[in-house]
């Protein structure tokens, strides 16, 4: 068994360090609220319903008073777990965003800890992205989910002092409330970027995702802010395609950014554009789209646009899809550029 005690000290360092960051100087309960694991049990129902589950613990559905929460709980036998615990507390703690998600409060006692999240209502992208929901998204709220998350990370990149590097920007770690509005979440792995002139960070390992690692990053151990913009990239062809983010065809695993290569090669916009949507959307803002995908997610970071451009772009994308609804939309001069892309047509397993 893990035993946490030890790790006090740290967290009363983790507290005066947030107050030098800028959260709030003056204490840690001045910030979020602390709670008794006493007031967990009651907040959870005694751990009745799971939300999910990950490296760092259980996700549990509860209650304080009669708004809804989430609560991880970090498990005992979670071997990085206190470290990504301690990540997640420090940088909730100092940043605040409509597009990232909020912390309501933590405990701390003893051997047990968890952090209290507000409740997103339609859990994550990933799972109204499946073939096996039945509720699909519309063209229109899709860009908007894209657009929301990289509100989150351009904040997160340029809004934050130091900056900040999520690492592990996927579809799970998106989540949605009520009115499909996007939240990042999951800030376990994030790292702060140096204050020192510098233009990456190094790191001991890759952490991440399979299929949303920068494979730049993972080769060369270099970290930077297009580290997330390659993972926001691959959630922004899911977004688009619906598609899973690696296939196996004729036993060899092809990446989503490999087979939209492939389409775009054929000049087939149409089949790239989730079939569900049996064409319901603009041909402008979808070519448009997949331009600043491809763009995200080209093989060099020199060559992968900042989230503030992508912003932007994206911005214009819901601007030509509202256009068309609205019957302003003329006839479109828009063309797309795409000499920067790597358009290779040939389907090689990519090692992630």
């Amino acid at each position: 068994m893990y035993s946490f005690v030890k790790y006090k000290p740290i967290m009363f360092m983790l507290i005066l360090e947030v107050g030098i960051l800028g959260a709030n100087p003056k204490s840690f309960e001045s910030i979020q609220q602390q709670f008794k694991y006493s007031d967990v049990l009651n907040i959870t129902n005694n751990f009745t319903r799971i939300l999910g589950k990950g490296g760092f613990g259980k996700v549990y559905h509860g209650y304080i008073g009669h708004t809804q929460v989430a609560v991880k709980m970090l498990s005992p036998t979670s071997v990085q777990g206190y470290q990504e615990f301690e990540a997640e507390m420090k940088l909730l703690m100092r940043v605040h965003h409509r597009n990232l998600t909020v912390l309501v409060g933590y405990c701390y006692e003893e051997t047990y800890m968890g952090l209290i999240y507000e409740y997103m209502v339609n859990g994550d992208l990933e799972t109204h992205l499946s073939g096996k929901n039945t509720n699909i998204l519309s063209w229109e709220a899709r860009l908007q989910i894209a657009l929301d998350a990289a509100q989150g990370l351009e904040y997160l990149h340029y809004g934050c002092k130091p900056p900040i590097i999520h690492r592990d920007v996927k579809t799970t770690n998106i989540l949605l409330n009520e009115n499909l509005h996007a939240k990042l979440a999951d800030f376990g792995l994030s790292k702060i970027f140096p204050t020192d002139g510098d233009t990456h960070v190094s790191t001991f390992n890759v952490a991440g995702t399979p299929g949303y690692v920068d494979p730049e990053y993972s080769s060369s151990y270099r970290l930077t802010e297009k580290s997330d913009v390659y993972g926001f990239g691959v959630v922004l062809l899911k977004i688009i395609t619906s598609r899973p983010v690696i296939e196996k065809f004729a036993d060899e695993n092809i990446h989503i950014s490999q087979w939209v290569s492939f389409m775009l090669a054929q000049g087939d916009i149409i089949n790239i554009v989730d079939p569900r949507l049996q064409g319901a959307f603009n041909m402008n803002s979808a070519w448009k789209a997949v331009e600043i995908a491809m763009l995200c997610v080209s093989s060099t970071s020199t060559t992968r646009p900042t989230m503030s451009q992508v912003v932007a772009e994206l911005k214009e994308c819901l601007t030509t899809e509202f256009a068309q609804k609205e019957g302003y939309e003329g006839e479109s001069n828009y063309t797309i550029e795409m000499n920067n892309m790597n358009l290779d047509t040939e389907l090689n397993p990519v090692a992630r």
